[in-house]
């Protein structure tokens, strides 16, 4: 069995096939974090010093403001190249929120922490830096020791054309992208990839199945925007 949707790996239906003795391709229920918790990935990330903007994390409206007010003071209002609010659970690709300044940034927040919008799926939410830089969408399929890249493509999430409008769970896509070729991906493999899977394998959580790098290709380098545990 091979699983599609994001929200069985979420519940744990390869734990359960598992158990059962029946074949299923997939993250554990521990391992498919990597989507389900943004908050979790985010934290993984910074702490086996993975590429991906700084960010913050947060449950209270009141201390995410303050903290978001903190920011806009140091870096001028509106936010220079902006910031962005996630809900940290899964909401269809619909809960992620970019910012040009702090009052969007302020009425994204209290959509997810006191509205409800995202309902437990953004009960909890991080605030980041707006990375700048094309996009770039890297499947690996991997054992949970090693892994193998699957031909790169570029996704295009914003609802309008000319990359404009809310984030969807994705408008379209094409590959290879021109601009990519075989170093950078070795370069990703290196950086992204394989700590990613050495450090999941070292919380005792290995991660097997497809892993769905969204990246930006930053001026710095490439950076995680987002993890999926599924083909995209």
């Amino acid at each position: 069995t091979v699983v599609g949707p994001e929200v069985p790996l979420a519940l744990g239906i390869v734990d359960a096939f598992q158990a059962a003795g029946l074949a299923i391709f997939g993250p554990t229920q521990a391992a498919a974090q990597l989507e389900a918790s943004k908050a979790f990935a985010k934290q993984f990330m910074h702490e086996r010093g993975i590429p991906t903007a700084v960010s913050q994390t947060f449950t209270d409206y009141e201390d995410a403001v303050r903290s978001l007010r903190d920011v806009g003071a140091q870096r001028a209002a509106p936010l220079r190249g902006g910031i962005v609010i996630k809900a940290s659970g899964l909401a269809a690709g619909k809960g992620v929120v970019v910012c040009d300044d702090v009052a969007q940034a302020e009425a994204a927040l209290r959509e997810m922490l006191v509205d409800g919008a995202f309902g437990a799926a953004g009960a909890e939410v991080v605030i980041e830096e707006r990375l700048s830089g094309p996009e770039l969408s890297l499947l690996v399929l991997t054992d949970g020791k090693t892994a193998v890249p699957l031909s790169p493509a570029r996704d295009h999430k914003r609802a309008y054309d000319h990359d404009q409008g809310p984030n969807t769970g994705g408008m379209g896509a094409f590959a290879p992208p021109p601009d990519v070729d075989d170093a950078l991906i070795e370069h990703i493999m290196h950086t992204i990839v394989q700590p990613t899977i050495d450090g999941m394998a070292a919380l005792g959580t290995p991660y097997v199945g497809v892993l769905y790098a969204g990246l930006m290709l930053t001026a710095d380098g490439p950076k995680v925007i987002e993890f999926n545990c599924r083909f995209g």
